[in-house]
């Protein structure tokens, strides 16, 4: 669509109002993708706009009469249609949606960057050309003469054109040709290619085809040394078996423990799903002993299967299977693994989903019988999603359950305590109910007062030393929350240390009331098993978040919450500067286990600029003036050169969370990157309490062009036992990364390959 002259000149005269008013920001301007709905027409959304801004004072627009051409120059950006193109100068054709960019023109679109002298972009069809280009799809580069395509099919055509994943400017390895054609967004293809390898080395390829896609076949090592291990090479070779099942053997040689071998099997089935199956043995020639100085059998392996599936709309599946000779043999061996979990579960889980209600089916054996487990034998539930109950202002949700349980205690070769334990099992019936009244008054203040109760059958429990007979126990259950959401915003608040554009304050306070009056029986009078464990964070006080059934007790207890964010805009986004929530329990009729007053908990986020960040959870107990527990962290990133993270984290132990739980760890890590070649990354962590620096990492990354290569000394100090001392090597394709980007960081461990 065209517009009118007088819209033109309508558009040309508040632009140039603009640039006479010498602001401060440059103009911005936007122009309809779409025609205009009629006036009064119900129904039609307003069309999409093209955003286009300049990017500094001097920028100015024009305006063609004749041939409806739009002309912005000294530095542009256009936004639109999931498309960013910046250049010196834009011509923009509204008739045939045509955007022509001059001048170092940059282009983004869903992960895809051209750069280029010249290029012309349809924002109606997705047809793009460009001149004196180049391009990347990550992992894949491109540059060359031409390049004519479409954004939205993903094909595209370049001619005089190179094709590397070398992502540096001067590429080592490329394929030169005529003409590459890349085909919907997923292989490119060449006749007539050459390959070209440094300077002057060719091989020339009558026909080139690449799948831009993860290579099927490929091999991974780790070589190393390990005062436990002796030196080590860990490898595995994965192949496909067809389309949809990737196979893998692993072969890890320790000179010291023996050799370790076993397949992994990964498949992704778009009907039957997703899952992946490992198995890993190994006859251990020294194996070591475990905390209670007893040896560890020589015979080990581990078993790690899982599988996941839409087994059609809204119901889903998903089976985990965790089995191993010994607790231990993960952490000997898959060290990343078992930091994230230590005491792997095997479960079978159906779930279906409607849209007021869920059922969920849980089976959970005891595969480990060193781990202490609570079975179910199956454990099935429904809950009713929170919905209003018909023309009424009422709402109401529920949750109830069937399932066998039962406790097994586990060994003592994990658990010291578990000769003091004894398995039981029983049938639990269980139903809650509760009805809310959500209102709100004066507009700002809302109050939801509820009411529920639940029913919870036991049968008879059998099991050794158990004395439990059938038992009805009742709950009711009361309460209301009270909340509101105020907000003040400051439009011209500048500062540009802070880097802060405009201020918007949002304060959100609550209160929460819970009242359980005593049910009829306590929990030491009931089987546990889903009991309450203990926590670093306050645990929920209302029901259904509530959910450690058996341990169900009398309450009286409000809960004060508090949330404060201080927001600004950055790069044209909202961003908090600061996130702070503060909140506590009173309890107005305590227990016998409880004080009258709860810890103070303080969640703290602070982002005074965009690459500075400090983190702070604190737990602060007010009536014993101490704190007992803390995590305080400063980042600092301020490009891509260095950055730094270093804090402190602190725990007051206690006999519920286990002997020796009490720490106060300092840690930090610095990243710095010596050249576009060399990094290096150095990690800490001290323990204060007695003055041991317990880990210690120095990895050096080296950048080889076409993959990198990290190697990683690490020293951990074991107390009672030898020291640790590792250093390993661990390289990947830039194309095809074994780990995701701050996985090192995250994780160190991945360093040393396992």
């Amino acid at each position: 669509m065209r517009l009118p002259p007088y819209l033109y000149l309508l558009f040309a005269s508040s632009t140039a109002a603009a640039f006479a008013a010498d602001q401060a920001e440059p103009a911005s301007v936007a122009v309809p993708i779409g025609d205009a709905p009629q006036e009064n027409e119900p129904g039609v959304q307003a069309p999409e706009n093209l955003i286009i801004e300049g990017l500094t004072d001097q920028s100015t627009t024009e305006m063609s009469f004749d041939d409806g051409i739009t002309y912005f120059r000294y530095g542009v950006v256009v936004r639109g249609r999931g498309v960013e193109i910046v250049a010196n100068q834009v011509a923009l054709s509204q008739e045939v949606g045509l955007i022509i960019a001059d001048g170092q023109v940059r282009i983004q679109s869903e992960g895809q960057y051209f750069v280029g002298d010249h290029v012309e972009y349809n924002y109606k069809t997705g047809q793009v050309r460009a001149e004196n280009f180049r391009a990347g799809v990550a992992p894949f580069y491109t540059g060359g003469l031409t390049l004519n395509g479409n954004f939205e099919t993903h094909n595209y055509s370049a001619g005089d054109t190179f094709f590397t994943t070398d992502d540096l400017k001067e590429p080592a390895f490329r394929v030169r040709a005529k003409e590459f054609r890349v085909i919907d967004g997923s292989r490119v293809e060449a006749k007539d290619a050459t390959v070209v390898m440094g300077d002057k080395g060719t091989i020339p390829v009558p026909y080139y085809k690449r799948e831009l896609r993860k290579h099927d076949t490929f091999w991974r090592f780790t070589p190393g040394y390990r005062s436990y291990f002796g030196p080590f090479l860990l490898s595995g070779y994965y192949f496909p078996v067809t389309t949809n099942i990737l196979a893998g053997a692993k072969v890890d040689l320790y000179t010291k423990r023996g050799l370790g071998v076993g397949p992994d099997i990964s498949w992704d089935f778009p009907r039957a799903g997703k899952g992946n199956f490992q198995y890993y043995y190994i006859n251990d020639n020294e194996p070591r002993t475990d905390p209670l100085d007893r040896p560890i059998r020589e015979d080990r392996h581990r078993i790690s299967f899982s599988h996941q599936a839409t087994l059609r709309t809204n119901l889903t599946a998903k089976v985990v299977v965790r089995e191993q000779s010994d607790p231990y043999i993960v952490r000997d061996f898959f060290e990343t693994e078992y930091r994230n979990n230590t005491q792997p579960r095997s479960f079978l889980e159906l779930s279906q989903l409607w849209s007021n209600w869920s059922m969920n089916l849980m089976a959970q054996p005891q595969l480990n019988e060193f781990y202490e487990t609570v079975e179910r034998l199956p454990d099935v539930k429904l809950s009713g999603l929170r919905q209003q109950i018909g023309e009424t202002p009422l709402f109401y949700e529920s949750e109830s359950s069937l399932a066998y349980l039962r406790f097994q205690p586990g060994s003592d070769l994990f658990d010291p305590q578990a000769e003091l334990k004894t398995d039981y099992s029983a049938m639990r019936g269980d139903s809650f109910h509760q009805i809310l009244w959500p209102q709100n008054y004066f507009g700002w203040l809302n109050f939801t007062p509820r009411v529920g109760g639940r029913l919870t059958q036991y049968g008879e429990t059998e099991g050794f030393g158990t004395t439990f007979d059938d038992r009805t126990r009742f709950i009711f259950n009361t309460g209301a929350e009270i909340s509101t959401k105020a907000s003040r915003l400051w439009a011209g608040a500048e500062n540009k240390f802070f880097d802060v554009d405009g201020l918007r304050h949002i304060v959100e306070p609550s209160v929460n009331y819970v009242f359980v009056p005593e049910p009829n029986y306590r929990p030491n009078e009931l089987p546990q098993f889903d009991r309450e464990i203990p926590s670093l964070r306050l645990l929920p006080i209302d029901f259904p978040d509530y959910n450690a059934i058996d341990s169900i007790d009398t309450q009286n207890v409000l809960r004060f919450g508090l949330r404060n964010k201080l927001q600004t805009k950055r790069d044209g986004e909202i961003q908090d500067l600061v996130h702070w929530a503060l909140y506590t329990d009173w309890r107005l009729d305590p227990r016998e286990d409880q004080s009258t007053f709860s810890d103070i908990y303080s969640d703290l986020d602070l982002r005074p600029r965009s690459w500075l960040g400090v983190s702070s959870e604190i737990r602060y107990d007010a009536e014993e003036g101490y704190f007992n527990a803390s995590y305080n962290a400063l980042t600092i990133s301020p490009n891509d050169t260095w950055s730094w993270r270093g804090g402190h984290r602190y725990f007051r132990g206690g006999p519920e969370f286990g002997p020796d739980s009490d720490n106060n760890t300092f840690f930090s890590s610095l990243y710095y990157k010596f050249n576009e070649n060399w990094g290096t990354r150095i990690t800490h962590h001290f323990e204060a309490r007695d003055g041991t620096l317990e880990e210690q990492y120095y990895t050096i990354y080296r950048d080889f062009r076409n993959w990198t290569g990290g190697l990683t000394f690490r020293l951990r100090d074991q107390r009672t036992r030898s020291d640790d001392f590792t250093v390993a090597f661990t390289f990947q394709l830039k194309a095809f990364p074994r780990y995701r980007l701050g996985d090192d960081q995250n994780e160190h461990s991945f360093l040393l390959g396992s």
